[in-house]
């Protein structure tokens, strides 16, 4: 796949997520990090629903794009049993995107972690 259209479509979920309430959206570019991913795009949902939503509309997006998600067994869902939907993945490969929980997000820092 073209990097242009990469970026272009990582940039394109990180306004999504935006558009659609998320917290601090951010798009990294970790092309140069790693060889497992080229993005990551990151948003914070404010509820359990909230996160069901933007999960909804970033699969919404990888069907419109032609994007495979490569778990398609289950959903993925990272928390305690108290707090099941601390952090949603949706892998599409070359664009892996985190739909976290404040508390999650604020933990983990991926953003940091990466930089």
């Amino acid at each position: 796949m073209d990097d242009t259209l990469q970026a272009d479509r990582a940039d394109a979920i990180g306004r999504l997520l935006t558009e659609h309430k998320a917290g601090d959206a951010a798009v990294l570019d970790l092309r140069t990090q790693n060889a497992f991913t080229d993005f990551f795009v990151i948003g914070t949902a404010s509820s359990g629903a909230h996160a069901d939503a933007l999960e909804r509309v970033v699969h919404v997006f990888a069907r419109e794009n032609e994007l495979n998600i490569a778990r398609k067994i289950r959903p993925r869902t990272f928390g305690t049993s108290d707090l099941p939907n601390e952090w949603r993945l949706v892998d599409m490969g070359d664009i892996v995107v985190h739909i976290m929980s404040e508390k999650a997000r604020s933990f983990y820092e991926l953003e940091r972690l990466w930089s």
